[in-house]
């Protein structure tokens, strides 16, 4: 049975978890809808637990966080090496938004706050043309982030991106590490009270909008089965 370790990286704000629970949770539901076989572990960095050893691994899916990978946290440079040697072993990986900015910044690329505020609600992201996961020429996926990848490592190929997020998914080189900005872990509820905690924090009208926009389809179980395929090392569909 294939397993899949899921490194906690952030927790859901209390007034939110118990309706719709915790990140891992989340990802354990996405991966269940695509593959009921597979088995996923939980450390969690955010709550103080050591990484272990990637070489043990079968699978790695790093998630969200309220953290920015530049601040000055104790855990993100020994995820930092954790991602390197995972990489460097061809491990199966995977990061979303904040673990999709880890691994690139882990790997040589940029990452800072975007000068171009909040990204939250429904947004759309242009698909480059064969690149092996995605089919279709546009995907619509569920974003809440202002940090973004300013400059991919050199290593990386853009697949995924948008006139407001330009390197929303990255796929790697070696073909085993593959990241994406937004969640298809989120449902539109919960990406709809996110919107409104930013309230205050983003433009009313930014907000607004945002929340107006999930009301569109959503490709979250499209992206979420090529995720876990991804790291399972199923045949895309």
């Amino acid at each position: 049975m294939p397993r899949i370790t899921i490194i906690e990286t952030g927790l859901v704000s209390p007034q939110f978890r118990e309706r719709h629970g915790s990140y891992p949770q989340m990802f354990e539901r996405m991966v269940a809808n695509s593959d009921p076989s597979v088995t996923c572990d939980v450390v969690s960095v955010a709550k103080g637990e050591t990484l272990p050893d990637p070489a043990n691994l079968d699978a790695i899916l790093i998630t969200g966080s309220a953290a920015g990978v530049y601040d000055d946290v104790a855990w993100i440079a020994p995820l930092e090496a954790f991602v390197r040697t995972a990489h460097d072993r061809h491990v199966p990986m995977v990061g979303i938004c904040f673990g999709h900015q880890l691994i690139a910044q882990a790997l040589g690329g940029t990452v800072r706050k975007s000068d171009k505020g909040w990204g939250i609600g429904r947004h759309i992201y242009q698909l480059a043309p064969d690149n092996g996961l995605l089919e279709g020429e546009t995907i619509a996926v569920a974003a809440s982030h202002q940090d973004q990848v300013i400059t991919p490592p050199a290593s990386a190929r853009t697949i995924m991106s948008s006139a407001f997020t330009p390197h929303a998914g990255l796929l790697y080189a070696n073909g085993t590490t593959l990241s994406v900005q937004p969640h298809p872990e989120f449902t539109a509820d919960y990406a709809d009270a996110l919107c409104d905690l930013r309230r205050g924090l983003a433009p009313d009208a930014v907000v607004d909008t945002a929340k107006a926009s999930l009301a569109g389809p959503l490709d979250h179980a499209a992206l979420g089965g090529v995720v876990t395929r991804f790291l399972t090392r199923r045949t895309p569909v």
